[in-house]
């Protein structure tokens, strides 16, 4: 680390890497618990734990919003303001929480029963469902005041917490789900609420912890901890850029899923018409796709925070000195993890299946995601840089056009082509260069490049 930037930037990514790493944790040691209660029990928190990501994922602009806000007050030197504004996002997520329970215990049942599973594994997924929207605020305030944090520069916090709370998740579900077989203390386990009731215990101690964090810096400062309603209906304004932002990154997902499915069906790799193969195979791609994809978002907060305080501080050079750091890093990063890809493609499958046609097709699978990654730092990095920057609208009209672009090419090539590997080309070509493409063209403007405190557009 040579560079002035280089100790900055490893202080807000390492952090902000380990506590991303700690929500799929979190998930995989509430599927550990429950498993071994029973299949059915499984699939039914699969189901529930899809409605409720789905809903936090979608207010993921709680944080990324709240950092930008943030940091440029602080870059403005207007600590009291930063705070403020973190109080803001604080009383939004309540608002979105509220009104997020209460649809969810309204439509708990409608909801599980649309995935169309057996009515045991429906029941299931409805018993969890039914407790676990009772975390949905808790989640949406760690959301936000992760944003806060990570706005005043400080990601050691949040992990703290994080890990805190993942601990306190699998002990609060082992006691809940199992019970406590000693006769002094006899307690019958809950079962599958057991691990609902768990997990929404540990939300709200870990979003109890990171709020007070929030609010005594912001009673030091002297920031209002009252509800703004002018401050919350500009945070809810600007929300809804980066919401479309986030749909059309998740509907591209989707698209992709279906054009795996579709492509099994017109040329599935030359491994029997197995349509099942593929399947699992991209699955297998797609979750080391997604956890390399936390060390690129990583250094994208930490860009989000960077940028924000530098415009703030209406230092335009310093933001391009920067931007250009950044880009390297997340190049670098992508070149890194591309290698580490290439050495482990050919033995990664057998940690997670005895398939050995899913081995045989997943290597190259990984050889295309190995080759991608450089480009992927490019993108998540500048993503980071125009979210900081406060750039939301311009993020929403690009997100539209990538999804116009990718979806078309990448069915059209699942149909007419067919086979796992051509999916995943399209996928790193066609979906991630084109936001390549925009997010560069954007950055070598000068539009998004506007200094001072102001709300995030």
């Amino acid at each position: 680390m040579t560079h002035p930037l280089d100790r900055e930037i490893v202080r807000l990514a390492f952090p902000a890497f380990l506590a991303l790493v700690a929500e799929p944790v979190f998930l995989l040691s509430d599927a550990a618990i429950v498993g071994h209660l029973g299949t059915p029990e499984l699939a039914g928190l699969g189901i529930a734990a899809v409605v409720l990501q789905t809903v936090v994922g979608l207010c993921v602009f709680l944080a990324y919003g709240t950092t930008s806000s943030v940091a440029r007050h602080l870059g403005a030197g207007d600590l009291r303001g930063a705070l403020a504004q973190g109080v803001d996002g604080l009383w939004l997520a309540v608002l979105i929480g509220a009104v997020a329970t209460v649809l969810g215990l309204l439509l708990t049942d409608p909801l599980v029963g649309a995935f169309g599973a057996g009515a045991e594994v429906t029941e299931h997924a409805a018993t969890y469902l039914r407790i676990a929207v009772l975390g949905i605020t808790p989640l949406l305030v760690m959301l936000a005041a992760t944003g806060v944090l990570r706005g005043l520069q400080d990601t050691r916090t949040p992990l703290v917490v994080a890990v805190a709370g993942t601990v306190l998740n699998v002990l609060l579900n082992l006691l809940l789900v199992y019970g406590v077989p000693v006769d002094v203390m006899a307690f019958d386990g809950l079962g599958i609420a057991g691990s609902a009731l768990g997990s929404v215990l540990a939300q709200l101690a870990s979003a109890a912890a990171l709020a007070t964090v929030v609010v005594r810096g912001a009673r030091r400062e002297g920031s209002p901890l009252s509800p703004d309603r002018a401050g919350i209906t500009a945070a809810a304004r600007a929300a809804v850029a980066l919401v479309i932002r986030t749909l059309t990154l998740r509907g591209a997902l989707l698209v992709t899923t279906y054009a795996v499915v579709l492509a099994a069906r017109s040329g599935p790799d030359g491994l029997g018409g197995d349509d099942s193969v593929s399947v699992a195979t991209h699955q297998l791609a797609f979750t080391i796709w997604t956890f390399q994809a936390f060390a690129l978002d990583a250094i994208a907060i930490a860009a989000q925070a960077l940028t924000g305080r530098q415009l703030g501080a209406g230092d335009v050079d310093a933001t391009r000195a920067v931007t250009k750091r950044m880009i390297l890093w997340g190049i670098w990063g992508g070149v890194v993890l591309g290698v580490l890809t290439l050495v482990t493609a050919p033995f990664v499958g057998a940690l997670f299946t005895g398939d050995q046609s899913v081995r045989d097709l997943l290597v190259p699978v990984l050889v295309v995601v190995a080759i991608g990654q450089p480009l992927s730092g490019l993108v998540f990095v500048l993503d980071g840089v125009l979210i900081g920057a406060g750039d939301g609208t311009y993020l929403a009209k690009a997100g539209l056009v990538m999804f116009a672009v990718y979806a078309p090419v990448v069915l059209a090539v699942a149909a007419l082509v067919g086979g796992l590997v051509w999916v995943w080309i399209v996928f790193t070509v066609v979906l991630m260069g084109s936001r390549a493409i925009l997010l560069v063209r954007r950055e070598r403007g000068d539009a998004w490049l506007v200094t001072g405190i102001r709300s995030v557009a």
